[in-house]
């Protein structure tokens, strides 16, 4: 048997171990549940860090393709969902997924969670286009991220047989997404950017900006708030770097 052959058989077979597991273990209450989805949830995933917190009732499709990284806590009701082998979800150290969150990712993409990240309760996330989310975000409860859109430009033809384009979308570091917020695909929002809440994102947003309104505006820049620094500080980091 060739490798492409191994393969396609592996990932024919995989997720039938998968959810033996997850139906053993899954629904297991508290510590002694959380304990055993630590134990044997290592043989699903691509990785499993240490300290992982697993509540019941989270779903994994197609866990080979997700890595968890170290202390990320997982709540009830969570979906992850790698709709295709060459797709793949990256959850970084320290990161929570509140209750209810659904990511689905489907072929040829990827959803990367940055380190120190919290994602709200029903936050929802879905490709094909990849999604990256920097370290230390803060994803409010309800908002929406989706990486692609329906073509609709022939009304002859129903917009669910029309192609679907995706652009992909970055959340850089330390960015606070408000409650209930709309993120959409080809959108990239800067570095310690505010987003507040019900707003919609269809263009880039600048770092350290807050913005706000449908669709998102920005209504001012955080940077104001940095003060300046003085020539003796200046010249006293400089000699520090030295």
């Amino acid at each position: 048997m060739n490798y492409q052959s191994r393969k396609k058989t592996l990932f024919s077979w995989f997720p039938y171990r998968e959810s033996i597991v997850i139906s053993l273990v899954g629904s297991i209450p508290l510590k002694l549940g959380v304990f055993l989805r630590r134990l044997l949830y290592r043989y699903i995933f691509a990785r499993l860090g240490n300290s992982v917190t697993i509540q019941t009732g989270a779903e994994f499709i197609h866990a080979f393709a997700i890595e968890l990284g170290n202390d990320v806590k997982i709540y009830r009701d969570v979906c992850l969902d790698c709709g295709a082998p060459n797709s793949r979800i990256f959850i970084g150290d320290r990161t929570w997924l509140e209750r209810g969150v659904d990511i689905q990712v489907l072929e040829n993409g990827y959803v990367e969670i940055g380190e120190s990240s919290f994602i709200g309760p029903y936050v929802c996330m879905a490709g094909p286009g990849h999604i990256r989310i920097g370290k230390q975000c803060l994803i409010a409860s309800h908002s929406t991220i989706y990486a692609n859109n329906h073509n609709f430009a022939d009304p002859t033809t129903a917009i669910a047989l029309q192609e679907i384009s995706s652009k992909g979308i970055v959340i850089e570091d330390d960015c606070w997404i408000g409650s209930g917020a709309r993120i959409l695909d080809g959108v990239t929002i800067g570095r310690g950017s505010v987003i507040g809440a019900g707003a919609v994102v269809t263009k880039d947003i600048p770092p350290y900006s807050v913005a706000i309104g449908v669709p998102a505006r920005v209504s001012r820049s955080r940077k104001a708030n940095i003060p300046l620094l003085s020539a003796h500080s200046q010249e006293n980091m400089g000699s520090d770097c030295n």
